[in-house]
């Protein structure tokens, strides 16, 4: 529902789809209580950060970047000659990801996707463990489509946090896009979602202010005792 104050926009108009042209640079996640969450839109645009770079490190190919945006990570990894697709609603951010080099599908991650249960990593990172506002359910659907020894990499939130929220887009001028449902987790609830899942942490960093976690089967050939590294 919208106000009078309200702009309202087409599917490639609304604010998400607009920050996700080269040069745009704030868009925020507003929620219902009125706080925001800022959203990495700098990094959607940009080459790998050094944070992104020990992601990168730790991927096995094929590899599925979910939420890929303008496919900053894919890219990157197929220029290190390792397989990735990217996944995306956005129309604009396949059309991104593809027109620079990239491989990308516009579709949900709850879609049906090729090579499932075929890929040895699956990445949600730049909060998109926030997709579909259920980390759980998300997790156990990213379960379904890494192979019995492959590996989702996560990034949680620093902050020790387990929030389900209603949020739309929203950018400096107030322009918003329609509500739906997101989610932010941090490291002990990760953990915790993880053991309900039935994953193991394997390993989890920290590279300057952003946290990241690796989740495999329990009692997968890469299942080993918890890593702390930075």
């Amino acid at each position: 529902m919208t106000t009078d104050e309200d702009e309202s926009y087409g599917a490639d108009e609304d604010p998400y789809a607009m920050a996700l042209q080269p040069g745009r640079r704030l868009v925020y996640l507003r929620q219902v209580d009125g706080r925001r969450i800022r959203m990495p839109v700098h990094r959607w645009h940009e080459q790998p950060t050094e944070a992104d770079k020990t992601v990168l490190e730790r991927c096995i190919g094929p590899v599925l970047d979910v939420g890929c945006g303008p496919g900053r990570m894919c890219r990157a990894l197929l220029s290190r000659g390792v397989f990735a697709l990217g996944v995306d609603i956005a129309p604009r951010a396949i059309a991104l990801t593809t027109a620079l080099g990239g491989l990308a599908l516009c579709r949900s991650v709850f879609d049906r996707l090729p090579a499932e249960t075929g890929w040895q990593t699956v990445l949600l990172i730049d909060g998109n463990i926030g997709i579909g506002g259920d980390p759980r359910g998300l997790l156990r659907r990213c379960g379904r489509l890494i192979a019995p020894a492959g590996r989702l990499v996560v990034e949680v939130d620093p902050r020790d946090v387990e929030e389900l929220c209603t949020v739309r887009f929203e950018d400096l001028q107030g322009r918003s896009g329609p509500f739906f449902p997101w989610a932010r987790l941090g490291r002990q609830a990760l953990h915790r979602v993880a053991e309900d899942l039935a994953f193991s942490v394997a390993d989890q960093w920290t590279s300057g202010h952003r946290c990241f976690a690796a989740l495999t089967h329990q009692g997968s050939a890469s299942d080993c005792p918890d890593v702390e590294s930075s």
